[in-house]
């Protein structure tokens, strides 16, 4: 072959910081607190729902757009949490996770040269799906020490080419909740340069500072926002990959004509479990937040003994740090040597960052772990000190 065989416009994406990580964790024993994965199942009622849906022949492929009960609870929890009214049939589309839901309405709304103007740091598949829509993205940078959008750079990262503005509340990975000053001047944004915005918010439920204010809700917003959340990080269940989008009935067509040649369609069993775990009660929801609270209290203490410089997140299960005070200058390289240092794996930021400058100091670590994996971690970080 005289060319290669990545297409240009992908070069770069390379295999994901995640996928690193991980094996860096298998491969030397080491705690991962890196990847956001809990170590602890789901409900055990939402997994005997699966099981019964099995048993129940529940086990070829479901309708393309999901199951009907599933898109009615989805549409049921948007109207208890959020006063929202939504369609089932025709605002509501299932998806294999919230990653295709962004993949499927990034190749769905842009077009070549089109621009995406994104919070950074941002999740590594922001970047893979602007460009395999052959777009540009535009990053405006949350900056340490409060990870607030500087909402004048946001107005002056707006061209003529802006397509889409893309928002992360909770965020991932620094746990920034935008408040609802912050949303409202996003919207006016989105308003005067008719922009279409999609929000991920899949750490919908995960909010332990302020609240989780949906941007569809305010003033002229529902018109033209396309809403990504999935059931993995809310119910512990990241491997069934359920997600689902909320949007005006076209812009839910537009998405759908590219996720039907994605997957297509997946996880029959698992969607009649997570209609299932949306109707849930309330103390559910309120028990998960308390429990992550007091975990992240758990690590922050630990990170903080052990010399770094924490950010104490407002949501998500994440916790950002700075490792300057402990003489290593380089997130990436430091992470690289975590498990041999510590045993403890955890993730740079750096990779999250266009303005790398900024990114290069800073390493998550993830506290979705149970109770006793986060008192040893914390207890091996503590030799770092």
């Amino acid at each position: 072959m005289t060319r290669p065989p990545l297409a240009r416009h992908l070069g770069g994406l390379g295999t994901t910081i995640f996928a690193e990580m991980s094996a860096l964790a298998r491969s030397s024993g080491a705690i991962n607190l890196g990847q956001g994965f809990p170590d602890t199942d789901g409900p055990a009622e939402v997994i005997e729902a699966a099981v019964a849906a099995m048993r129940d022949g529940a086990n070829q492929y479901p309708p393309g757009d999901g199951i009907p009960d599933l898109r009615l609870a989805v549409a049921e929890h948007r109207q208890r949490f959020y006063g929202q009214t939504f369609d089932p049939d025709s605002e509501v589309l299932v998806t294999t996770g919230a990653t295709e839901a962004i993949a499927a309405t990034l190749l769905a709304l842009l077009e070549p040269g089109d621009e995406v103007i994104a919070l950074e740091p941002f999740y590594d598949s922001y970047a893979a799906c602007i460009a395999m829509a052959g777009a540009r993205r535009v990053g405006v940078t949350l900056r340490p020490p409060h990870f607030r959008p500087d909402l004048d750079e946001l107005r002056a990262a707006v061209t003529d080419r802006t397509r889409v503005l893309m928002l992360n509340s909770p965020h991932n990975p620094t746990g920034t909740v935008l408040t609802r000053a912050e949303l409202e001047a996003v919207a006016a944004v989105a308003i005067e340069h008719d922009l279409i915005v999609v929000t991920d918010e899949v750490y919908e439920h995960l909010v332990y500072t302020g609240e989780h204010i949906p941007i569809s809700t305010l003033p002229g917003m529902r018109e033209r926002t396309v809403t990504i959340s999935s059931a993995g990080k809310t119910f512990s269940l990241t491997g069934w990959k359920v997600g689902w989008v909320c949007a005006p009935r076209e812009l839910i067509a537009a998405v759908r004509t590219t996720k039907q040649f994605l997957t297509y369609t997946s996880g029959a069993p698992f969607q009649p479990a997570i209609a299932h775990a949306l109707r849930l009660p309330e103390s559910y929801f309120t028990g998960l937040r308390d429990e992550l609270r007091r975990k992240r209290d758990l690590l922050g203490g630990g990170l903080k003994a052990a010399g770094l410089t924490v950010f104490e997140p407002q949501g998500t299960y994440f916790t950002t740090t700075d490792i300057t005070a402990l003489g290593y200058p380089d997130g990436l390289d430091f992470c690289r040597r975590l498990p041999e240092l510590c045993g403890v794996v955890a993730v740079p930021e750096v990779v999250f960052f266009d303005d790398t400058e900024v990114g290069r100091p800073l390493v998550r670590f993830a506290f979705c772990k149970r109770i006793e994996v986060l008192e040893e971690a914390a207890k091996r970080l503590a030799t770092l000190a």
